[in-house]
């Protein structure tokens, strides 16, 4: 298959000359009637929880979850092909439902952009999409503030749980980019003002509330496990709750609307969710498990999508979702470019927003297999999970068609179905061959399994995760993190999952490795509890939990024209 040339609009020009359908008549044909609905407008509507009983009785979908390598500042374009599988699905005869995760704003005014896909394969209306759509971020933003200010308003009337000022680990969170809040002191004035004390900011995805509520299966579970969030410890050594200091009622009451998932649709008209937006690094990185719930008996396949490489948003779709939702999945898309593979060979130096080396663009199948050792690793990664892999070949006009039949012959070898997919250029039509590929590998009989249990130590999780899914020679702890993990176990969160932070531009923890390395240690340097969210954190390094603006951000281009038509979105 030869890729058409890219579009020449941008993703927001081409979603303005879509039709689309009222979403009302979109959800009827998911089975999702008016009473399940309530509507922002005509082409987007949240739906209600009830949906997850009302459609217990339709048959089943087929799971599909779409990953990828490890990410290159290219851009692999796990979202487009996500949606444009879905789109896919309906040229061969098949009904998809897509589920992603919503945008955050703060990336979308900084370098990264809107999160809705992109050329002819994109979730509309793009603008509501990436611009608030119906407020959940802000909710998320509103109910861990609250929390924050009972906490210091805890500590103004007497600190009754005897809270140690130097143990609160519990910050404020903003949905926009920056740094200068990363680092604060609080409470500065008069002792009306509050107690004094460091603190900080994270970014709103960052937050453990939004892990809450892509983990939650209903309003008394999202309810329960934000009465469990730990806000710090006391001076005996106890952890402190959001339900001690009495906040998680409110939480509720702010969050009550925001758990139930958004729908919307893509250009082609197919159903798209979009619900929560946890941070791929420090959280799972995954779209709601509600809007999965729901999806999974809209139609032939839910199609969703994890955050980065195999090895980190699908290892904590696997581990941490699907343990919550029990969902099985039946297929994996990995997807990978030609770029990425050859950018993993180590070659060629790609700095983000400039020219690319001419030599990455030239062609060079030897290039391309230098670099398939991530792609391999990967696909193991899936397989050890027990779930049947699919190599999605995103395709770009100057690629070359030795490359790719250098994919699909390491493809063969592996034993693995491979398609090369140009549905950014074209839309669903340009992923049938990828549809059929999923469509097949979906029935194949599977073999799911967690890669460890509930019930083993979290440092065996850790352990597990580092060597079998990293190919780490073992796990290196810094007294703090051997301190903390011995104290947690002790405290009864042993049986906690794991979430590991670390550098999502290697398998490794040190971003300058390509492809799949090897003889090297997992340094953890920390471990921090989201006992609310159901995980313990490893961090491996220095992990940015508010992102900072750029020299040239997407703000800078953001505005309105003369007829209050946004522009510069992207």
């Amino acid at each position: 298959m030869t890729p058409t040339p890219t579009p020449q609009l941008t993703a927001l020009e081409i979603a303005r000359k879509a039709t689309l359908r009222p979403i009302v008549d979109v959800a009827a044909e998911m089975g999702i009637g008016d009473d399940l609905l309530q509507p922002y407008g005509r082409f987007v509507a949240k739906v209600s929880l009830d949906a997850v009983g009302a459609l217990a009785d339709r048959p089943r979908a087929r799971y599909v979850v779409v990953t990828a390598v490890t990410p290159t500042p290219l851009g692999e374009g796990k979202t487009t092909t996500t949606i444009g599988l879905a789109q896919g699905m309906s040229h061969i005869g098949r009904r998809a439902t897509a589920a992603i995760r919503q945008s955050s704003m703060g990336p979308t005014f900084g370098i990264k952009g809107g999160a809705a896909g992109g050329g002819y394969s994109q979730a509309a209306p793009f603008e509501a999409f990436n611009l608030h759509l119906t407020g959940d971020m802000h909710a998320v933003t509103a109910a861990h503030n609250t929390l924050s200010a009972i906490v210091d308003n805890h500590l103004h009337h007497g600190n009754e749980r005897h809270l140690d000022l130097h143990e609160i680990s519990w910050r404020r969170v903003l949905d926009v980019n920056d740094r200068s809040l990363r680092n604060i002191v609080i409470g500065l004035g008069t002792g009306q003002d509050g107690v004094p004390r460091q603190t900080g900011f994270d970014i709103t995805a960052a937050s453990e509330v939004m892990a809450v509520l892509a983990l939650s299966t209903s309003l008394a579970d999202m309810r329960q496990r934000l009465g469990a969030i730990v806000v710090g410890f006391d001076t005996s050594g106890q952890p402190v709750t959001a339900e001690d200091v009495r906040g998680a009622g409110a939480m509720a009451v702010i969050l009550r609307d925001a758990l139930q998932p958004n729908l919307l649709q893509t250009l082609e008209r197919t159903p798209v969710l979009v619900h929560a937006g946890p941070f791929g690094n420090i959280a799972h990185g995954n779209s709601s498990v509600v809007a999965d719930l729901i999806g999974i008996h809209t139609g032939d396949y839910l199609i969703t999508e994890a955050g980065f490489g195999a090895d980190m948003g699908a290892e904590r779709f696997f581990n941490i979702k699907c343990r919550v939702s029990g969902l099985v999945p039946d297929a994996a898309v990995v997807v990978t470019t030609v770029r990425a593979l050859k950018a993993h060979s180590g070659t060629h130096r790609i700095v983000a927003g400039r020219p690319l080396p001419p030599a990455l663009l030239a062609e060079s199948p030897d290039d391309v297999l230098a670099g398939a050792a991530n792609l391999v690793k990967q696909i193991e990664n899936v397989r050890l999970h027990g779930v049947t892999p699919v190599i999605a070949i995103n395709a770009f006009p100057d690629d070359f068609e030795s490359e790719y039949e250098a994919i699909r012959e390491l493809a063969a070898s592996l034993g693995v179905r491979c398609a090369v997919t140009t549905h950014f250029a074209d839309g669903g039509a340009g992923a049938t061959e990828l549809a059929e590929a999923v469509a097949e590998a979906a029935e194949e009989p599977g073999d799911f399994r967690f890669l460890y249990p509930s019930g083993a130590p979290l440092r065996d999780k850790i352990e597990a995760i580092a060597t079998r899914v990293y190919g780490a020679d073992g796990v290196d702890y810094a007294p703090t993190a051997a301190q903390t993990l011995d104290r947690l176990g002790a405290l009864g969160f042993g049986d906690l999952s794991v979430c590991i932070a670390k550098t999502h531009l290697s398998i490794s923890s040190d971003p300058a490795l390509k492809g799949a390395p090897t003889g090297w240690r997992l340094p953890v340097r920390e471990v921090r509890l989201a006992a609310g969210a159901g995980f313990a954190y490893a961090i491996c390094g220095d992990m940015r939990t508010m992102p900072g603006l750029g020299s040239h951000p997407a703000a800078f281009d953001i505005d309105l024209d003369a007829d209050g038509q946004i522009v510069g979105l992207y």
